[in-house]
């Protein structure tokens, strides 16, 4: 591995939330603390159940929310949007895909306009320029030239997957955030989907933040693991790590409940039920 790229400490993020009329507002504790670093071309899995904080910690990388403490580093340079406010460089440097494609595309917009949206922000591109780079990239993602047109109810969800990630690195970002990109799909697009950022990520140099809270994707895509349990990070480490000798008693709960297909008893049902039906 090289360098890291994303270097964050003593992350934190609070909430202040009105329990009532008559009640003092209390204090949410979102983020609370956290350290690690992402070396770049590499993939960070975020990993916890609902509520644990991975979602808001996403969206501090992203420069969506601002950290109420802490640092965040992206290739030397430090992020710090509350004093100093987000520049074209920074929005650059990291881009977001998130879970539901759908939602996050305009509906009204053809994929043309969507693809073409950010180097028209952010580059001094001509308009051929941007049309042969978007269809370049369609092509990179598994799309055919005659999507190009096309709106986004027209896609299945793989599809339009796709191209939110499409989208997502025209700008060929320093660090991609993707919040639970596969979990609205089924399984076997999720796949594919996962192989696609597999060869992206090898072909761009990308880096990824994976958030996630399915093991079996996780252990599939990331070189590191980090899991969250209310706001802190309780386990750091390399996948084989976490996985084959989880240090936390919250990691080894985690992966206890989470279902895992028995193969073997599986095809010992279907061959039991083939005799009686024979």
């Amino acid at each position: 591995m090289s360098d890291p790229i994303l270097k964050v400490r003593n992350l934190k993020r609070d909430y202040v939330i009105s329990s009532g009329l008559f009640a003092a507002p209390r204090l949410l504790h979102a983020v609370k603390d956290v350290s690690f670093d992402v070396e770049r071309g590499s993939t960070l899995a975020v990993v916890g159940e609902s509520g644990c904080g991975k979602s808001t910690l996403a969206r501090m990388l992203t420069m969506i929310d601002a950290p109420t403490s802490g640092t965040i580093e992206i290739d030397g340079a430090q992020i710090d949007i509350a004093r100093h406010g987000i520049t074209r460089e920074m929005r650059q440097a990291v881009q977001i895909v998130f879970q539901n494609p759908y939602g996050s595309l305009n509906p009204r917009q053809k994929i043309s306009a969507v693809l073409e949206e950010p180097l028209l922000l952010n580059t001094s591109m001509g308009a051929a320029e941007r049309r042969d780079a978007a269809l370049s990239m369609l092509q990179k993602v598994g799309l055919k030239p005659e999507h190009y047109g096309r709106y986004p109810h027209m896609f299945s969800g793989g599809q339009r997957q796709r191209v939110a990630i499409a989208r997502a690195i025209m700008l060929r970002p320093k660090l991609l955030v993707l919040d639970e990109p596969v979990s609205a799909l089924d399984l076997s697009v999720q796949a594919q989907i996962l192989n696609l950022l597999a060869d992206l990520q090898e072909e761009f140099n990308l880096t990824y933040v994976f958030i996630s809270h399915d093991l079996s994707v996780v252990r599939y895509i990331a070189d590191k693991v980090m899991v969250m349990y209310f706001g802190e990070a309780v386990e750091y480490g390399t996948r084989d790590e976490v996985f084959t000798a989880p240090a936390h008693e919250y990691t080894r709960t985690l992966f206890a409940a989470t279902p895992r297909a028995d193969v073997e008893s599986i095809r010992a049902r279907l061959a039991a039920k083939s005799t009686a039906t024979g």
